[in-house]
């Protein structure tokens, strides 16, 4: 959901300043406080963007500094990864990280606000995953999203809208990077505007998204299938 940055409001409601995270742009300005999380639009430049408080950006730096990285198992895998952009659920981050062994993704980037092993929450759903993917943390989404394109890997979006090829239908890269975001606001703009390809995955019911790591393990086995032939070194059991 997109609302307007500012405006009049309740002078009974506490007010936060957020930060515009557009690096031309780092404007600074007071919404109500409920409308952190959301999705809104700069009222510097204009640009959408999530809701996060001033500060917000440099807190995860500091964060960076101190989050280590998994080397995961040393065994073939596809070429094939994820970038995991403000995930606030730790269990889905960790199912999503069973997931990823069972699909031979080769890396995960954890971004933003999204949980870094070890976690007891994050164990608890990936039994044991979490230790044999290989994994690292980036307080800037965009810099998760270089790195990958520095390691060849293709950024492809998973979300829905008119803009996005349907899962049938998609040609999948040689070195996908699947690109997910978070669980209510989904894709943050700024990465929108940085990656070409986008994925939806056909549904139906009165919901217009899956879970978040429901949507990850669709995808990703359908990336893994697609793959599988050029990379027989990877053998699917069952």
């Amino acid at each position: 959901m997109e609302e307007p940055g500012g405006g009049a409001a309740d002078p009974s409601q506490k007010m936060e300043r957020v930060g515009c995270p557009a690096p031309v742009c780092g404007a600074i300005f007071e919404i109500p406080a409920g409308r952190l999380g959301r999705n809104i639009y700069c009222l510097e430049c204009g640009r959408r963007m999530t809701a996060r408080p001033a500060g917000h950006s440099e807190r995860l730096r500091a964060r960076e500094r101190e989050t280590g990285a998994g080397s995961g198992a040393k065994i073939e895998r596809l070429p094939l990864a994820a970038v995991l952009d403000d995930i606030r659920s730790l269990w889905n981050v960790g199912s999503i990280f069973r997931t990823a062994d069972g699909c031979g993704v080769r890396k995960l980037w954890l971004a933003g606000i999204t949980g870094t092993p070890p976690r007891a929450e994050i164990a608890r759903t990936a039994l044991g995953a979490e230790e044999q993917v290989a994994w690292d943390y980036r307080a800037d989404v965009l810099e998760a999203i270089e790195q990958a394109r520095a390691d060849g890997y293709e950024p492809v979006i998973i979300e829905a809208g008119e803009a996005s090829a349907g899962l049938d239908d998609f040609s999948w890269p040689e070195k996908p990077c699947l690109v997910l975001g978070n669980e209510a606001t989904g894709v943050s703009p700024l990465v929108l505007d940085a990656c070409e390809h986008r994925v939806s995955i056909p549904m139906c019911g009165v919901k217009e998204s899956f879970n978040v790591a429901i949507a990850f393990g669709i995808a990703a086995h359908r990336a893994a299938r697609a793959l599988a032939p050029a990379n027989p070194g990877v053998v699917f059991r069952g």
